[in-house]
């Protein structure tokens, strides 16, 4: 037993306003040490429920599919789609390196529609980076532009500039 002499008792037992009271007080409802993890009994491994270590499960396997509508430029023989192809297979990245796609990232065209179908971490973010990259060295980035049609998929669009020239005979 822990007896010492207290500012509000002389003699007093885990007094709640002294620091070495609360000290003691702490030493003696100290919460017992948490159980290691024991064998489950019927298979023989440990964990808690049915054998199984929490936190190691098997990845998910990601299935990403995203596309690009190219309909308008290739319709007015703007944009050739097999080039364009060509292109994203020549330059998408995987693991930091250009033409790694292996089996991991499969680029395919029909007819005026570019599908790139990954299944690793794929950004759809970085698929209108390197389509805007492709626009901008073919000079065709003045004319169309990227737009995201759907959650998984982008289309390219002709900057609306008849809006803007009917204002400005307006305005004359």
């Amino acid at each position: 037993m822990v007896f010492h002499i207290c500012q509000s008792r002389p003699f007093c037992r885990f007094h709640e306003s002294c620091y070495t009271c609360s000290v003691a007080r702490m030493a003696v409802t100290k919460k017992p040490a948490p159980k290691k993890a024991q064998l489950h009994q019927k298979t023989g491994k440990k964990g808690v429920k049915g054998g199984k270590i929490r936190g190691k499960g098997m990845k998910r396997k990601i299935n990403l599919k995203f596309t690009i509508d190219c309909t308008h430029p290739a319709e007015d023989s703007i944009l050739d789609v097999g080039n364009f192809e060509k292109y994203l297979k020549e330059h998408v990245k995987v693991e930091g390196k250009t033409n790694n796609l292996g089996n991991h990232v499969v680029v395919a065209r029909d007819k005026t529609k570019v599908a790139v179908s990954a299944d690793i971490p794929f950004s759809k973010r970085y698929l209108k980076y390197l389509t805007k990259r492709y626009l901008k060295k073919n000079n065709l980035r003045d004319w169309l532009r990227v737009v995201a049609s759907a959650h998984d998929a982008y289309e390219l669009r002709y900057f609306n500039i008849n809006a803007d020239s009917d204002n400005e005979d307006n305005e004359d």
